[in-house]
C-alpha cells in the first residue's frame, strides 16, 4: 500500500479574521473558503498566521503576529504558554473564556441535541483561577541531547514532554516543584526509566507517585527521601499497573473538607475526584440549591464516585441511594459516610453502562436524580431514568457533546424539559468545558 504524502505546507505567513472560538479554545477563520483553525487566536482579531498542517476538510495553523487585538486579550502568566499543551486560554481575559465556554455549551445543545435551556445560569467562577489543579499527569523523560531531564505536560498537538520550569495551573505546593524533580530524576541511576510522576494532593497532604520502569537503588530511593522531606512531599512508587502502587515510607492521608455540610471525604492517589476542589465546593452548593431539596425528598445519585455529591445530599434530604461501577471507590463511600456519621445514605455497586436487570434500587421511587458521568455520558441509563420518572434530573457533565445528546433524549423520548443549564470554571485556562443541566418532568 502506497503511503499517503502530506500535504506541502504554504511557506511564509498570511492574513485572516478570527470568527470564533473552536470547542478545544483555537481561534476559527476561514481561508479561500476552508475553516481554519489557529491556535493563540481570539474571536474578532486580525492576525497574521503561518499554517502548520493542512487536511481536506480544514487545515491548522499558528498565529505569529496579531494586527488588531481582541479586549479579550491578556498576557498569559506562564512563561511556557504557547509551548506547553496543559493549557490554551492564557492569552484570554477569565471572564471572557466563561462566556465563550457558556456559549460553545449553548451552541452544542442546539446542535446536538435540538434543545435549549428555559433558563441560563449565570456562569459558575472562583475567585482565583491559578493554583487550582490537584490531580495531573506529567510527563518525565532524560534527553540526551539536552543533557538533563524534563518534567512537565506534553508539548501542544505533539507527544514530546515539554520544557518546563514551573506551572502556574498546578496546585501551588507542587507546580514550583517542576525544576527541581527534573533535577532529582535526573541524579537517580534510573533517570531514563522514570515515565512520569502523577500528581494528587488534598487539603493537607500532596503526593507524587513515580512510575519507574526499573527498581531504584538504594541510593536513589535515599535520594527520593531526601527530597520527600525537604519538599514536605509524600513519594509513591509505581513498577508496574495501578495495583503496584506503593508509598516509598509513610502514607499519605488524602482527604478534602466540604465546611457547608462539616464533612471530610478521604481518597486515595489514584482515586477520580475535581481537579480543582474550591470550585467543587461551589459546584455542590449550587447543585444542592438546583435540586431545591426537600426534608422528605429520596435522592438518587448515579456515578456517584467515592460519595462527592451523595454525602452533602444526604444531609438535607431524607434518604439518598448512591451507585458507582468501581468497587473501591463504593467501599470509600461507603468509608465516608460513616467517619462522618451519615446513616441515610445506602451504596450499590453496578455498572451504569451495561444493562441493567435485578438492581433493587431498580424497584425503588425516587423524587430527585443527580448524575456525574464520566465524559461518554449517561445514554445508557436514561431509559431507565424515565420510568423511574423523578421530578428532577440534575446532570454534571465534563463534556458538552454528550450531555447535548442526552438532553435532547431526555426532552424528545423520557418527558423533561430543560429547565436551566449553564457553565462551571472547573479548568480555568483551558478548552474543557464543565457544566450543570436541570431537567424537570413535564406535568400532563
Amino acid at each position: 500500500m502506497a503511503r499517503r504524502r502530506r500535504k506541502r505546507l504554504p511557506e511564509g505567513d498570511f492574513d485572516a479574521s478570527i470568527e470564533s472560538l473552536s470547542a478545544e479554545g483555537r481561534g476559527v477563520a476561514h481561508v479561500d473558503g476552508k475553516t481554519l483553525f489557529l491556535h493563540g487566536g481570539l474571536p474578532g482579531e486580525q492576525v497574521r498566521f503561518r499554517y502548520t498542517r493542512r487536511q481536506k476538510r480544514h487545515d491548522e495553523g499558528i498565529v505569529t503576529e496579531v494586527i488588531e487585538a481582541s479586549p479579550d486579550r491578556v498576557e498569559p502568566k506562564c512563561g511556557h504558554f504557547g509551548v506547553c499543551g496543559g493549557c490554551g486560554l492564557q492569552h484570554m481575559a477569565s471572564t471572557a473564556q466563561l462566556m465563550a465556554k457558556q456559549q460553545a455549551l449553548l451552541d452544542t445543545l442546539m446542535h446536538i441535541g435540538k434543545v435549549e435551556p428555559e433558563r441560563v445560569l449565570a456562569p459558575l467562577s472562583n475567585a482565583t483561577t491559578w493554583g487550582y489543579r490537584t490531580k495531573a499527569r506529567l510527563g518525565a523523560k532524560y534527553v540526551a541531547k539536552k543533557g538533563r531531564v524534563l518534567v512537565g505536560f506534553r508539548e501542544r498537538g505533539g507527544s514530546f514532554v515539554a520544557d518546563l520550569r514551573r506551572c502556574e495551573v498546578l496546585d501551588e505546593r507542587i507546580g514550583g516543584l517542576i525544576e527541581p524533580l527534573a533535577e532529582l530524576i535526573g541524579g537517580l541511576s534510573i533517570r531514563d526509566r522514570v515515565a512520569q510522576i502523577e500528581v494528587a494532593a488534598g487539603d493537607a497532604d500532596s503526593v507524587l507517585i513515580f512510575r519507574v520502569l526499573d527498581e531504584p537503588s538504594e541510593a536513589d530511593l535515599a535520594r527520593l527521601r531526601a527530597f520527600a522531606a525537604a519538599s514536605g512531599q509524600h513519594i509513591y512508587l509505581q513498577p508496574g499497573g495501578p495495583d503496584s502502587i506503593v508509598p516509598l515510607d509513610e502514607a499519605a492521608r488524602l482527604y478534602y473538607d466540604l465546611p457547608a455540610w462539616d464533612l471530610r471525604l478521604d481518597f486515595l492517589p489514584t482515586d477520580f475526584t475535581q481537579v480543582n476542589i474550591a470550585m467543587n465546593r461551589r459546584m455542590i452548593a449550587l447543585a444542592l440549591d438546583l435540586l431545591a431539596l426537600q426534608p422528605d425528598d429520596r435522592v438518587l445519585d448515579l456515578f456517584c464516585g467515592l460519595g462527592n455529591f451523595t454525602l452533602p445530599l444526604a444531609r438535607q434530604a431524607r434518604e439518598v441511594v448512591g451507585v458507582e461501577g468501581d468497587a473501591g471507590l463504593v467501599q470509600r463511600a461507603r468509608d465516608n459516610a460513616s467517619r462522618n456519621d451519615i446513616d441515610n445514605a445506602r451504596f450499590h455497586v453496578a455498572n451504569l453502562y451495561e444493562p441493567l436487570q435485578a438492581e433493587p434500587w431498580l424497584n425503588e421511587s425516587f423524587d430527585k436524580v443527580l448524575l456525574d458521568p464520566p465524559r461518554s455520558g449517561a445514554r445508557e441509563i436514561l431509559a431507565w431514568l424515565g420510568r423511574l420518572a423523578p421530578r428532577h434530573i440534575l446532570y454534571v457533565s465534563c463534556y458538552p457533546g454528550t450531555l447535548a445528546r442526552d438532553a435532547g433524549e431526555l426532552v424528545a423520548k423520557h418527558g423533561y424539559r430543560l429547565a436551566a443549564a449553564g457553565v462551571m470554571d472547573m479548568f480555568p485556562h483551558t478548552g474543557h468545558v464543565e457544566s450543570i443541566a436541570l431537567f424537570e418532568r413535564k406535568e400532563h
